[in-house]
């Protein structure tokens, strides 16, 4: 059975064998654990998810083309496959569960965003992305790369940048860089003021990434705590506990 490739789904298909089992390779398994695969696409990495013993998977996928695909080619997928977007979908499992892809470029952040969402009950990801949305998502403070995907991921969950993967290994290549991280939920997150509060800090903060924090922030805190030397600082050289911080002093 044939698939097209599509563009407006952001379709690559990665072909390195050696690739696919080093990201399946990343996501630490047990048994009984429920893992869940966004955008298998065409079964690189899929296959070998299902040659796990004693794991409940599932995948969802959108293209109902590589829906049939991979129902004809990976017998032992039947029942496993959920027809509809990532960012529509309700949460698969009851429980814990883990999450591993290669993400659709077009809305990988978006899917970052659901991950957020759905934290109580997802442990750890492992994804592929394109190269910039992973060294953002992974970004330390200080790093022009760091901004607010940086921070709101990094306040819930520990990033590793594990491995670069090269436009050769996908069909067609892309016309950008991928890699491969892993984010793990951190066991005592750090306790924001409110996550409506926190997430209008950062977002406010960011919205400005070139001036002092006085300027952008100055709705959010009393005249007299504005004096605070933090706040001659810019967006990218407040670390994640700083944000944290700032959260409960606002108004």
């Amino acid at each position: 059975m044939k698939y097209t490739l599509k563009k407006s789904l952001g379709q690559h298909f990665l072909k390195d064998e050696h690739i696919c089992r080093e990201i399946v390779g990343a996501l630490p398994v047990s048994a009984g654990q429920q893992v869940l695969e966004v955008g298998p696409g065409a079964g690189a990495i899929t296959k070998y998810l299902l040659q796990i013993p004693d794991i409940q998977f599932k995948a969802i996928e959108l293209d109902a083309e590589k829906i049939a695909y991979l129902e004809g080619t990976f017998p032992a997928i039947k029942g496993k496959l959920i027809h509809e977007s990532f960012l529509d979908a309700a949460k698969p499992f009851a429980g814990q569960f883990d999450i591993i892809g290669n993400f659709p470029y077009n809305i990988s952040t978006q899917i970052m965003f659901r991950v957020l969402d759905w934290k109580e009950q997802v442990p750890v990801v492992v994804g592929m992305f394109q190269k910039e949305v992973a060294q953002r998502i992974a970004s330390g403070h200080g790093n022009k790369d760091y901004g607010i995907l940086s921070v709101f991921m990094q306040t819930y969950y520990k990033v590793e940048y594990l491995f670069e993967v090269h436009e050769n290994s996908f069909n067609p290549p892309p016309k950008v860089k991928s890699a491969v991280i892993r984010l793990t939920r951190l066991e005592h997150p750090p306790e924001v003021a409110s996550e409506r509060k926190f997430y209008v800090l950062v977002k406010a903060a960011f919205s400005q990434r070139r001036k002092q924090l006085r300027n952008p922030l100055k709705h959010l805190f009393d005249k007299a705590y504005l004096q605070d030397p933090i706040f001659t600082k810019r967006a990218e050289q407040l670390s994640v506990a700083d944000f944290v911080a700032l959260s409960h002093k606002m108004i």
